[in-house]
């Protein structure tokens, strides 16, 4: 049985100010697409400024919605490759 190991990078880009942080997460996969994700937190008034905190959240957010886009776009090939719907499992 042969084994084919693969690796994907995923990069991670943060925009701060005092008050908001957005990430943007890409993978790029081996057909050559790319698959990019917005995140977004929002640091409230009377919380204390932990900018490592607002990267963790709006990181997370755009990891999630990056996972969803690929279960979206694996599903698709699914469906287009056997000529049926597929059911994704959402999580």
């Amino acid at each position: 049985m042969m084994r084919t190991t693969v690796g994907w990078h995923v990069e991670m880009e943060f925009m701060e100010d005092d008050e908001h942080t957005r990430a943007v997460a890409m993978v790029r996969l081996p057909d050559g697409s790319e698959v990019r994700a917005h995140g977004h937190a929002s640091r409230h008034h009377s919380d204390s400024r932990q900018p490592r905190v607002g990267e963790e959240i709006a990181g997370a957010r755009a990891l999630n919605e990056l996972a969803m886009q690929l279960l979206t776009k694996a599903h698709g090939e699914i469906d287009a490759a056997s000529g049926r719907t597929s059911h994704p499992i959402h999580v």
